[in-house]
């Protein structure tokens, strides 16, 4: 009786900690790219956090705040902890807020140098496989 009880143990807590981790809000189907300012760049628990500011169509300055993984999964992404400071340009990509405000989810980070950081571009649900290059 007691492994049935400490099952359903484990179940509900696994079940809250999916729960607080939801990417709900961000709309995956959608990337959006953002050239812009790094204003804050914050690696820490339990997520790290890019603050982006980004000039809006008049080119008024609007901040994004962009959400990435936690410190481990951006660290083994490219993204250590000194690797962005206020000031610097950046290109980003992230899956938009669904309610249109300005954030979103990290996909990638394209430096001045042109360096890429983060996970490589999976395609889209439905979308074909990608062909490899033919063999030479």
């Amino acid at each position: 009786m007691r492994p049935t009880i400490l099952g359903l143990a484990l179940c509900a807590v696994a079940t809250i900690a999916t729960a607080h981790h939801s990417g709900a809000m961000f709309d995956q189907a959608k990337t959006i790219t953002l050239a812009g300012t790094i204003k804050e760049y914050q690696f820490t628990n339990p997520h790290v956090w890019i603050e982006l500011m980004v000039p809006d169509a008049k080119g008024k300055p609007v901040q994004w705040s962009i959400e990435g993984e936690g410190p481990q999964l951006m660290a083994r992404l490219g993204l250590k902890p000194k690797a962005l400071q206020p000031g610097q340009k950046v290109t980003l990509k992230a899956h938009p807020l669904r309610d249109g405000r300005p954030g979103g989810s990290f996909v990638t980070l394209t430096l001045a140098d042109g360096k890429v950081i983060g996970a490589p571009q999976r395609p889209a649900p439905g979308a074909p496989a990608a062909t490899p290059p033919a063999a030479r």
